[in-house]
This record gives structure tokens, sequence and C-alpha cells, in this order.
């Protein structure tokens, strides 16, 4: 399956990174990219039309949320995903996993496993089959098992669809972990079974590809068992969850380079919840990752870290004007922007840089326009979209290395 979904076109010459293309029935992906995150069937403040002008190629939605609003019946009903949402292009949705644990804290009760936090055990139960838990929205029950999960996501429609799994934290002792993860690779199977099953039953006018998701927390020789049962199935994909990835990034290269030599080359690698910050980007492509998606660049924008380019960032650390080193962005509703009247980013050639000062949006933010948030979030997925353009030409010419080092010294 993997040579007629994924190929891969270059790989640079000093390190692991590498370009490809991921062919769906709703467009090609140019890999490695970034996925902005629509959790409800909207990335937070943009409309389609937005969308279409950044011009990312694959958006994510979220199963879980879906699931509770509006429903999976009715997102089918009215057309799936693409047709709901007014999308053309390609979808990824998550199985669900994450958010159910996340959500409860991710403090779950496995059967015959001691509570981690019995604080919030009744949140979430997990037994062999699946997963019940409590809507954070009402409080009303649901039921997640691997066949449930991915029936939901096949009436979603999205093009990319995820198997279900058990999103361990970090701090789970290793019995724990152990048996979290074996429960995870009988739900990958079941997730499989269902898929095709599914697919049986009711074919798609659209193909959808399921990926595997490497667990296993921060324990070696739990993330090397993984790797080599997901990638001995037969999934079109091979993700790297946890709650160490993206959040940890010392520990994410860790285990990167403990699961690169174990997964298949010729399916996409996808590091799930990678993209705070451009320099977390730069990590995990250098390791071979092709695609990643996290909540932070929309959650930033809207609180008004915007980012910016190495060359503008320069200016600001010699000026002493508020910058962050760790995400590369300016903090918008500093008293120092009230008249600045240049560009957020004036080597960037958004909407907003193009057509507004950082004297506006720092009005808009203070007078909580809600303008500000919209202006913003088009800023920082542009920045990222053109980044990742950037990152694969970079990558093409064999000087992945030098375009990293321009963004990790300033």
């Amino acid at each position: 399956m993997g040579s007629t979904f994924f190929e891969i076109t270059h790989k640079e010459k000093h390190t692991r990174a590498r370009t490809g293309v991921i062919h769906t029935d709703h467009g090609d992906i140019h890999t490695p990219v970034f996925m902005p995150v629509g959790t409800q069937a909207t990335v937070k403040t943009l409309d389609v039309n937005d969308l279409q002008t950044i011009g990312p190629e694959i958006i994510l939605a979220n199963t879980y949320h879906l699931h509770l609003r509006p429903g999976e019946d009715l997102v089918a009903e009215l057309g799936g995903l693409h047709s709901f949402m007014g999308w053309d292009k390609p979808i990824l949705t998550d199985s669900g996993g994450f958010q159910v644990f996340s959500l409860a804290n991710k403090t779950a009760k496995p059967v015959g496993v001691e509570d981690i936090n019995s604080e919030h055990s009744n949140l979430v139960k997990i037994d062999e089959d699946g997963v019940t838990f409590k809507s954070y929205i009402d409080g009303s029950t649901h039921r997640f098992t691997p066949e449930v999960a991915l029936d939901i996501q096949h009436k979603l429609g999205a093009d990319i669809i995820m198997a279900f799994d058990e999103c361990t934290p970090d701090t789970a002792p290793h019995d724990y972990a152990q048996q979290a993860l074996e429960r995870t690779h009988r739900w990958a199977k079941r997730s499989l079974d269902a898929h095709q099953e599914l697919n049986a039953k009711s074919p798609k006018d659209c193909r959808q590809f399921l990926f595997g998701i490497i667990q296993g927390g921060q324990h070696k020789e739990l993330r090397e068992e993984s790797a080599r049962s997901i990638s001995s199935l037969d999934f079109d994909g091979i993700a790297i969850g946890g709650e160490s990835v993206g959040y940890n990034m010392p520990t994410t290269k860790k285990i990167l380079n403990w699961v690169h030599p174990l997964i298949p080359e010729d399916k996409p690698h996808y590091t799930m919840g990678v993209g705070h910050s451009p320099l977390d980007i730069f990590d995990v492509v250098e390791y071979g990752v092709d695609m990643f998606d996290c909540v932070s660049p929309t959650r930033m924008a809207r609180n008004g870290s915007l980012y910016i380019s190495p060359e503008t960032a320069r200016q600001f650390v010699s000026n002493s004007t508020p910058f962050s080193q760790e995400t590369r962005t300016l903090t918008i509703t500093r008293s120092q922007f009230r008249n600045d009247t240049a560009a957020v980013d004036p080597t960037c050639a958004c909407f907003t840089c193009t057509h507004h000062s950082r004297a506006y949006l720092h009005h808009l933010f203070r007078a909580e326009e809600m303008l500000a948030y919209r202006l913003a979030t088009i800023h920082n997925v542009h920045f990222l979209t053109e980044l990742l353009r950037d990152v694969r030409v970079a990558i093409e010419s064999d000087s992945f290395l030098e375009l990293k080092h321009r963004w990790s010294t300033i």
C-alpha cells in the first residue's frame, strides 16, 4: 500500500530529512507538512476562504469532539466532513483516544491496574474492550472501542484516519505503561479489522487511509517494542504518539531516535502534537518525520503571540522588544507596539502583514475585537505553511542544516 499512497521524492544527504508526496482522493500533500488543527470542523477564527488563500494542503479535525457535537451521524447525513465544512482538500481525523484520556487528566483506571490518581477515576474507565467516559459538555456517558472509533471516522469521511490507542501519561510506572502498550497493540489489530470490514460493507467514493500509533511513554524498550509491533501490521502510515511527543522536545528526539530504525521507510511518519515552535519542527524533520500537527500556533495567535522570522527576531533581541526565544514569537499586546507602524514581520507576505501594522493589531487586542484573533491566526498559520515550503526546498537542495542553523541562532 505504501507505494500507491506515499512516495519519497528526495532524501537529504546530511540528515534523515526527506521530501515526499501523499496521494489522496482530495489532492496531494507535499511533505514534510504542518497540519493546522480544526478541532470542531473549523480552524478557529478562520473560514474556508482564509484557508484556501493561506494554502495548507491538509487540516486536522477531532473525532472525540465531533462525536459529542454535532455527532458523526449528522455529519454523514450532510455529506461527510468535506461537504459539511466546505473544504475540498485532504482531512485527517484522530481516533479520539488522546482526548478521552487528556480531558480526564489522564487518570483513567484500567481494569486490574491500580489507579494512578483515583480522584478522577470516575471520568474514564478502561477495560480490554474499550473505554467508557463522560462528556465534558454535559456529563453524558459514552463508550469508545476500536470498532466504534473507526465507525465514527468512516462516517466523518476523512482521508486519513487513526487507530484507537491508549495515550499513556509520562508519569505512568513501567508496569502500567507495559499493560497499556499491549492493550494498544491489540486495539491496533482490531482497528485494522474494523477498517477493512467497514470498507467491505460500505465502499466509499473516496479512499480512507489508516495509521497505527506507537506508544510506550518514556521507556526505551517499550517504544522499540511498540515500533516493531505497529510496523508489522498493514497500516498505511506510522504515528508516534504519547504525552511526551511535542510537549517535551528533548524526550521527543530521544523517542524518534529509538524508533526510527524500526519503522518502515516507505510509509509516512507522523509525530502527533508537534509544532509549538518552529524550532520543534526542525527537530522532528531532521529525524525523518513527514507530518505533524499542534493546537499551539492558533491558540498562541488568539493570545497575541505571533511568529517572526530570524531576521526580525534579531532586531528585537538587540532593542529588548518583548520576544520569546522558545517559540520565536513577539507579544503584540505589549505597550511597545502601541504606535509601531511596521508589519508584524516585514518578511511575511500574509494578508495581515501586507495590510496592517503592529499598532493596529495591538489596538484590536487591547479593545478585545474579534478581528484581532482572525488576523493573528491568519499570520501564524500562513507563517508555518510558508516555513514548511522553505523546509522542503532546503531538503531538496541538501541544505536543510543551513536553514536550521539560520533559525537556531539569533
